[in-house]
């Protein structure tokens, strides 16, 4: 039971925190699952994981999602900018074409490749701001753009930031963007999972899975808190820093 837990525990961490910022959760679930054979890896933990990091964005931003009256055309338009990842994941997922991208060389370049691009787009000082400058065009043109976070290594996170400074974007808002985003999509996968699940009769929910929803919860919530207040003093170099020193390792992991 111990291992159970700190199974779990790694797993939540992971999740947790790689889900909200711009360094890619399923890389390195993928990377870590590669590494270490864990016994609590399944379909049932994963959504788990999910539904803790969807639960953590959703109570963060809770008077935000409430406030029908004065958010709706916000809500509206995170719906329609998260359609696109959502509906192509869904066709590379029927398809079974999502597990050509499982591959640590692809997961290499695309760790370092998009870090590299993020320097690119962060390297500005912008001032559009969510609330007066996010419409149908701009949010379309993230969505779009967050397609290519069904690749690992890519980060929906980082490539939802990334689109988000290309369009001029204040860094904070940017973010919160991407974690509005992160909703519908985090959505979706519980659903589609739980679907999947009960589907193939694999539906024995234990207090393994309540206790990863758990822990997923508590490091999501504090990752949204902490890198907000972060990103509000400091430019997100130490991600790109991150992702190509990662970047490196795993391309010589791969390739020697």
């Amino acid at each position: 039971m111990f291992q159970n837990i700190i199974e779990i525990l790694i797993l939540s961490i992971v999740q947790g925190v790689s889900e909200f910022l711009p360094i890619s959760s399923s890389a390195h679930l993928i990377v870590i699952e590669s590494l270490y054979e864990f016994k609590n890896s399944s379909l049932l933990i994963d959504v788990s994981l999910h539904l803790g990091s969807l639960t953590a964005i959703a109570f963060f931003f809770r008077k935000d999602l409430l406030d029908l009256k004065n958010n709706r055309h916000l809500l509206t338009l995170i719906l329609i900018g998260s359609l696109p990842v959502i509906i192509v994941g869904f066709i590379l997922y029927q398809t079974e074409a999502i597990n050509y991208l499982r591959d640590i060389k692809v997961i290499a370049w695309t760790t370092l490749i998009f870090g590299v691009l993020l320097f690119i787009a962060d390297k500005s000082n912008f001032d559009k701001k969510l609330s007066s400058n996010l419409n149908l065009k701009t949010i379309l043109f993230i969505g779009l753009f967050q397609i290519l976070s069904l690749i690992p290594g890519v980060s929906r996170s980082g490539i939802a930031i990334t689109a988000a400074r290309f369009l001029k974007f204040k860094r904070i808002d940017a973010a919160k963007i991407s974690f509005f985003l992160s909703i519908p999509i985090l959505g979706a996968v519980s659903v589609f999972g739980f679907m999947n699940i009960v589907f193939s009769k694999d539906s024995n929910f234990t207090i393994t899975n309540l206790i990863a929803i758990i822990f997923s919860f508590i490091f999501s919530f504090f990752t949204i808190k902490y890198f907000l207040k972060y990103i509000n003093q400091f430019s997100l170099n130490i991600f790109v820093y991150y992702r190509i020193i990662l970047g490196l390792i795993l391309l010589m992991l791969a390739y020697l």
